[in-house]
């Protein structure tokens, strides 16, 4: 097919956050459209079996995205690219204020937030023109509840910082996917039974009656990907979440 029919074909897309759960659903369905994947994570396990997953010629890099040094090594030997996608961050650690270490609570921005700014700071120069940047976010920046205050805090931030860089690095486009409860493993630090509690107590009150698969979220990653006039977005994936 054509570029105006398949659009990523032959386009060069790095995911940080790539060997496992939407980052990898995000990697296999860009590469089904015929776009050259890379993905980068901490765990070179991870990434081995994320590329059996994917079609060859596929790429993996072990990097620990904790460290400016790591992300700044990666981005200057990465040549050019057309897209960046991040999805990298550790497993949702959930507790009310009183009980939250501030400790603990700045370790969770390092990966979620401040490696992605890090990412966007080395990753933009690289981008081809046309080419566009995806950050992760989530829907607690818009309905938090109790114990969500450190991950409704990043989430915000996320939003915030996706805005001003449409603005700042523009013509570049810059967008952002809020997903709502999903199946991976960022819910392993659960244990089994308050993770299925939690999915069945989100299936029941969602408006589509099902919590959401990292397929559905890698969906709207690619979308935005292909859509040349949209920069600036945060993009909501929750089943209806947000309107209960």
């Amino acid at each position: 097919m054509d570029n105006q029919t398949k659009p990523l074909a032959g386009k060069k897309v790095i995911i940080l956050g790539g060997s496992a759960g939407i980052g990898l659903a995000t990697a296999k369905l860009a590469a089904t459209e015929g776009a050259k994947v890379v993905i980068v994570s901490s765990n070179q396990q991870r990434i081995n079996k994320a590329l059996e997953e994917l079609p060859q010629g596929s790429q993996g890099f072990a990097v620990d995205l904790s460290q400016e040094e790591n992300i700044k090594n990666f981005f200057a030997n990465a040549g050019q690219f057309d897209h960046l996608v991040y999805t990298a961050g550790e497993n949702l650690s959930l507790d009310i204020i009183a009980r939250t270490e501030v400790a603990a609570a700045q370790k969770f921005f390092n990966l979620r937030f401040w490696a992605a700014f890090t990412a966007v700071k080395y990753g933009a120069p690289n981008i081809k023109v046309g080419g566009s940047i995806c950050l992760i976010s989530g829907t607690a920046a818009e309905r938090p509840g109790a114990g969500w205050s450190v991950a409704t805090s990043m989430c915000s931030a996320m939003e915030g910082f996706t805005r001003a860089m449409a603005v700042e690095l523009a013509p570049l486009r810059v967008n952002c996917v809020m997903p709502g409860v999903i199946k991976t493993n960022l819910w392993d630090s659960m244990s089994e039974t308050d993770r299925e509690a939690l999915y069945k107590a989100t299936e029941d009150t969602l408006l589509l009656k099902r919590v959401g698969q990292a397929e559905d979220v890698a969906l709207a990653f690619v979308y935005l990907m292909k859509q040349k006039h949209s920069t600036g977005q945060n993009v909501i994936v929750d089943g209806g979440g947000l309107l209960v």
